[in-house]
């Protein structure tokens, strides 16, 4: 018997055009990496994609330079379906009703895994400057077959 398909997506949010050598280090091996928005700079985009294929949302400090991301996307692993947006009150849907399993989403700079009728909300919190006493982080998010398991990574860089 095949053992379920296993997946690593990498979760950031917030660097703010700071990627720091933790995070590249920390998102090593990813099959994927979801940025939740607030990038600042193509540099930090660039960066990631040397590490794995890159989906990537506008984040409310994200100008011009990043004008061509969308505020939200919706992708599908493993038949898992995943919605990104960098601010989660901004939401306009029901992710429960729309089949949605996971929900990335960053803006607080407050790492958060909560699960709400069956429905994982994860914020990797803030990879870039620190903000406040928050810890510095990011988050993988590993799919087997329909087992979904979320990690906060916190950073000592």
């Amino acid at each position: 018997m095949n053992s379920p398909e296993k997946h690593i997506i990498g979760l950031v949010s917030d660097t703010h055009g700071l990627l720091r050598n933790s995070a590249i280090a920390a998102l090593a091996g990813s099959d994927r990496i979801i940025h939740a928005g607030d990038i600042d700079t193509p540099e930090v985009l660039r960066e990631l994609e040397a590490i794995a294929p890159v989906t990537a949302v506008r984040g409310n400090m994200d100008g011009r330079r990043m004008a061509r991301l969308p505020e939200n996307d919706l992708i599908e692993i493993n038949g898992i379906l995943i919605y990104i947006i960098h601010d989660r009150l901004a939401m306009d849907l029901d992710p429960l009703a729309a089949g949605i399993s996971v929900v990335i989403f960053g803006h607080s700079h407050r790492p958060v895994v909560e699960k709400n009728n069956g429905v994982f909300y994860i914020n990797p919190g803030s990879a870039g400057p620190r903000r406040f006493s928050l810890p510095i982080s990011v988050g993988r998010l590993e799919i087997t077959g329909s087992r979904i398991t979320p990690v906060i990574i916190e950073l000592t860089e």
